[in-house]
Parts: structure tokens; sequence; C-alpha cells
């Protein structure tokens, strides 16, 4: 364990040296995220009863996510890992007396968790001084709260995983654009980044709701709102709960085999 968790903080450290590009990414997140609230604030405008979340529940939904957007974006990948697959480097690793998969799920977790750290305090810090209904409401209860953060962290290792399906994929295929690409594109839209899910038709959402990408972001922003409570919710986390699981096992499972038949050019 002490194996990985040096190889964690090695990457979460290294990440904090590049403050310029966080500054420029806060400064896209807090346009991205006024943009989308004045879109759907003309929308509201209309008939705010004919919409399946509060507009202060999507508000706050959007500033959080802009908020943990390196914890959640499953477009955002190691580009070390992939660099490393590539020119045969993951040779040298192999050689490690460390799990394959474990180091990749901890240079991850790292680097995601030092890049959330060093955008969400800005951009929580104004989204909570801005007035109602423009900024982050308070949870309905401290219960909430405390169910907002085990979810938070489910939907963090929930991404992980899926990420690291992408590099076992790689690790077969050598290029990691086709998976890289395919995943990036298909999760804006059912993870909930795009628009919210509850905006979806509800056969359709009752589906996607079922899907590991609704194990991300949706779960806990929801909560975090107050649009998910009750046994809705506890459906919710124990859908996470499942998916993060199956995904580390799956995952696992698939790089070992994967590990048997990798072929190092020169090798």
């Amino acid at each position: 364990m002490k194996k990985y968790l040096s190889v964690f903080r090695i990457r979460f450290i290294h990440s904090f040296q590049y403050r310029a590009a966080a500054l420029a990414g806060v400064a896209t997140q807090f346009a991205w995220g006024f943009m989308e609230i004045l879109a759907f604030r003309a929308f509201y405008a209309s008939d705010p009863a004919a919409f399946p979340m509060e507009f202060h529940e999507l508000v706050s939904y959007i500033w959080l996510q802009q908020a943990f957007l390196a914890v959640t974006a499953l477009w955002f990948f190691d580009a070390d890992i992939f660099e490393a697959i590539s020119s045969g480097g993951v040779a040298y690793e192999l050689a490690r007396p460390m799990n394959l998969y474990f180091m990749w799920f901890a240079k991850n977790c790292g680097t995601r968790l030092s890049r959330a750290l060093l955008r969400c305090v800005p951009v929580l810090a104004v989204a909570f001084a801005l007035p109602k209904p423009w900024g982050v409401s308070l949870p309905p209860d401290f219960m909430t709260f405390v169910c907002f953060l085990i979810s938070m962290a489910l939907a963090f290792f929930v991404v992980v995983a899926l990420v690291m399906l992408v590099y076992v994929i790689t690790l077969r295929s050598i290029s990691p654009l086709g998976p890289r690409y395919f995943l990036g594109a298909i999760s804006e839209l059912l993870a909930g980044a795009t628009i919210p899910l509850p905006f979806f038709p509800d056969k359709l959402r009752a589906i996607v709701e079922l899907l590991p990408f609704a194990s991300g972001q949706n779960a806990p922003l929801r909560i975090y709102s107050g649009n998910l409570a009750g046994a809705e919710m506890a459906q919710a986390m124990l859908m996470q709960l499942f998916w993060a699981i199956a995904l580390t096992a799956g995952g696992m499972l698939w790089l070992r085999a994967s590990e048997k038949k990798l072929v190092v050019q020169g090798g």
C-alpha cells in the first residue's frame, strides 16, 4: 500500500506545479458556468413549472459541475500513460514490483485530485457569494451533505475505473484516439454533463440511470441540490457502489489478461 500512496503523492504534488493552467481553467469554467445558467434561465422564464428541476437546484448542479470538473470529467486522461504504452515504456513499469492497475489508478487519482483542488476553491468561493438564484445554495440538511460527500467519493472511483478501461484498450490497440474520443463524446451526454439527466424523457432516463456513466457526476450533484432524496438517493448510491466494484474488478482482470499477451516493440 505504501508504494501506491507514494505514487499518488508524487502525482499529486507534480500536478500542483501547473498553477497558470489551473487559473486558465478556472476562467473557462466561470465563463461556461455563467453561459449555461443564462441559457437555462431563458427557458425557465417562459414556464418554470414545466421543468423537472427547480432553477436553484439546476444552478447548484452547474456550479458544482464546474468546480469538480477535474474529478468527474471522463474526457480527462493521463498523457504519460498513453506515451508509455505507445513508446513501449510500459515494459519498464511491468518490471517494477508493483501491480500495474493499482499504479495507474493511483496516478490518475493524484492528478485529478490536485487539479480539482486548484480549481474548486475559487469557483465555489465565487458561486457561494453570488446572490440567489445565481449562486450555489446550501444542501437541504446536514445528512444530505454527508450523503453528497460519500456519493462524490463513489463517483470519483467510478470515473477513474472507467478511464482505466481506456488504458487497457490502448494496451491492446496501441492508439488511444478511438476509445478516448468515443468515451469522451458519449460520457458528456450520458453522465449529465450536457444536460442533467432529469431533463431526459422518462423511458430513456430509466435506461441511462442504469449505466455506469450516471454514477459519475449525476448522482452527487443531484443529491447536493436536493433533486435526489429518500429511496431514489439510496438507489443511486447503491448503483454507484456496484459500478465502482464491478468496473474495478473487470479492469483488473482485463489488464491481467492483456499483460500475458503484451508484445513490446524491439523486445
